[in-house]
This record gives structure tokens, sequence and C-alpha cells, in this order.
């Protein structure tokens, strides 16, 4: 189980945006984990398992209050930062783009890109049909695409401002 920990504190981060919040996550998911340790079939893959216990827990919260994300400061002049800054804005960027995504898309396009799943095995965390992962995949990659080069062309413009 503990070798499953930096993958699930990397997920958890992508889903909530924020380190205390995902901390509490992986504490939680590893807590339910470790009750029901017997409900886990030997032989399987356990992090996808934990990976289904988190996802559970997420909706469930997220069902139970709606959180907050960080706002993008779009009046801050990109033309005056060095790259390091640029490169932390691009971040900023898709961690923004990311949050506009429907949770159910974005959790998809985490688990495969992030943690590298298979589409089967998203499937059986997310308990829902292989298509349904490929279909969403395509959806969330496509939005990404869209709100990135939105974001920007927006900085550019102000670049040029």
């Amino acid at each position: 189980m503990t070798v499953c920990i930096p993958s699930l504190r990397r997920y958890a981060r992508a889903l909530v945006g924020n380190r205390s919040m995902a901390e509490d996550l992986v504490q939680d998911t590893l807590e339910r984990g470790w009750s029901r340790l017997n409900s886990w079939q030997h032989g399987s893959d356990m992090r996808a398992w934990l990976f289904s216990i988190m996802h559970n827990l997420f909706v469930d919260t997220v069902r139970r209050q709606r959180m907050s994300t960080e706002a993008y400061d779009e009046d801050k002049e990109a033309s005056d930062l060095s790259e390091p800054q640029m490169n932390r804005m691009l971040i900023m960027d898709l961690h923004t783009s990311l949050s506009k995504l429907p949770m159910e898309q974005r959790e998809v396009l985490l688990l495969v890109s992030l943690e590298e799943l298979s589409y089967e095995e998203v499937a059986n965390t997310l308990s829902i049909p292989v298509g349904t992962v490929m279909s969403r995949l395509f959806r969330a990659r496509e939005k990404l695409r869209s709100l990135m080069e939105v974001r920007e062309s927006s900085n550019l413009l102000r670049m040029v401002k």
C-alpha cells in the first residue's frame, strides 16, 4: 500500500488543486483502504483499487460541498516575466484549464495521462465502460486544447499591449 502513496498524492493534487486538501484525500483513501483491505482481491492491481476508493471519496466530497479553485490573475503583465516565470504561468494556465473541465473528463484525463493507467484500468477504477473512457478522454483532450489556445492567445495580446 505504501508503494502507491506517491501516485495517490499526484492524482489527488491534480484532482483538488490544493496540497492540504490533497493530503487529506490521500489520508482518507489510505484509511478506507486499510479498513477494507479484506475486500481487495489478491493478485489485482492495488493502485487501481486505491484510485477507485479515492475517486469515490472525491465524488462524495464534491457532492457535499462545492470545491473552490484558485483564481488566475489575468492582469499580470506577461511581457515583464522571465522564462521561469513564463513556465510557471503556463503551468498555472494548465491547472486553470484542467479545473474548467467537467469532473468526469478531468478524472479520465488525469488517470490516463498522469497516472498512466490503461483504458481498462480506468474503466474498472471508475466503474464505467471502456468506450466511455475513450470518449471522455477524447472530449477532455479537445476541450483542454481549446482552453489552452484561448489562454495562450490572451497572454499574447497582453504582451503586445
